[in-house]
């Protein structure tokens, strides 16, 4: 199995939505190739911390302070045309 063979299937490897020979090619090819063991590895990190996330309610200053930095660089972008988006 070649790499972008493995990415093409990681969304239904880390689901559980592909047949038992396609497993074992994917577990196979992650336990040889390191790359797509840390791609494989994060993503399902990555997944379990936003599963298990709590809301967090930012304090209304800061809230403020980071709306108007947003709506600054967004306005800057726009001033400075799309080649420089």
């Amino acid at each position: 199995m070649k790499c972008s063979e493995f990415l093409h299937e990681l969304t239904n490897y880390l689901d559980g939505m592909i047949d038992d020979r396609t497993r074992a090619e994917l577990e196979d090819h992650l336990a040889w190739c390191h790359n797509c063991y840390v791609v494989c590895d994060t993503t399902k990190k990555t997944i379990e911390i936003y599963r298990d996330s709590k809301l967090y309610e930012l304090p209304e200053d800061l809230r403020t302070r980071l709306r108007t930095a947003i709506v600054s660089k967004c306005q800057a972008r726009k001033k400075a045309g799309p080649e420089h988006a």
